[in-house]
């Protein structure tokens, strides 16, 4: 019997694939516990709408990111803090410092998508990378002053 896989079972398949399982298998496990529905013309052709749909969604976030990656490039951050001698900070300049920065410039990140090695703890200009979707990453210029 061919099914249609809604959710992921272990060691049968994967979400959205169409499997050939035994009829005993679906009518008693994978259909009653809604792991799965029968495999008819209607529900194959609903699944390539959702797969298409799912495409499109997909291409239009990969778009606005790298929109957003720009927006993000064309930004350059400047930052007062207190130092001491030698140029470092009291204290240190954290993600979420940063993201609040950006925040007041009308542009929200989460502090966790701004990729800091360890806190910037010495003045001068920082070059940070800022991971926006799996593919696309953008560059912040911050610059740290007395």
């Amino acid at each position: 019997m061919k099914v249609i896989m809604l959710q992921t079972v272990k060691k049968v398949g994967q979400q959205g694939q169409v499997l050939e399982v035994s009829e005993g298998y679906a009518r008693n496990f994978l259909l009653p516990k809604g792991y799965a529905v029968e495999a008819s013309k209607g529900n194959v052709k609903s699944l390539d709408e959702q797969k298409k749909s799912e495409e499109r969604k997909k291409e239009k976030e990969l778009e606005e990111a790298k929109k957003f990656a720009d927006k993000i490039t064309n930004t350059s951050l400047s930052m007062k803090a207190k130092s001491g001698e030698g140029g470092k900070l009291f204290g240190s300049v954290t993600s979420k410092d940063i993201a609040e920065l950006l925040a007041k410039k009308g542009i929200k990140v989460d502090k966790r998508k701004i990729e800091l090695s360890e806190p910037i703890k010495s003045l001068g200009e920082y070059e940070l990378n800022v991971k926006l979707y799996p593919e696309i990453n953008a560059t912040l210029k911050v610059k740290i002053s007395q």
